[in-house]
């Protein structure tokens, strides 16, 4: 969906089947739904990613978090950076 979405303003027949196939798949699952029983612990856990100069069309990096209640994704988003990174520094952030 994220590259279809930046294509937007200049699409190709290429650009275009790909967005009916996702069409197709939303219309396959209009009946899938999340359930949560009342009286149920719901833990809300996020995750972030980043991929260092990933994109390659621009080599820009492009970031995302993921939002999980259960063990279902619920919300997610991703965006590519406005600049290109010309080096990084690797870290690991652990969070409770």
């Amino acid at each position: 969906v994220c590259l279809c979405a930046r294509f937007q303003a200049n699409l190709k027949d290429s650009h275009m089947i790909a967005v009916k196939i996702i069409l197709k798949y939303l219309r396959g699952a209009i009946n899938v739904g999340l359930c949560f029983p009342m009286g149920v612990s719901l833990s809300l856990i996020g995750y972030s990613d980043f991929d260092y100069a990933r994109c390659g069309l621009d080599r820009k990096s492009i970031s995302a978090t993921y939002h999980f209640l259960r063990s279902a994704l619920v919300s997610w988003h991703s965006k590519k950076q406005a600049c290109v990174a010309l080096s990084t520094i690797n870290t690991k952030v652990h969070s409770c």
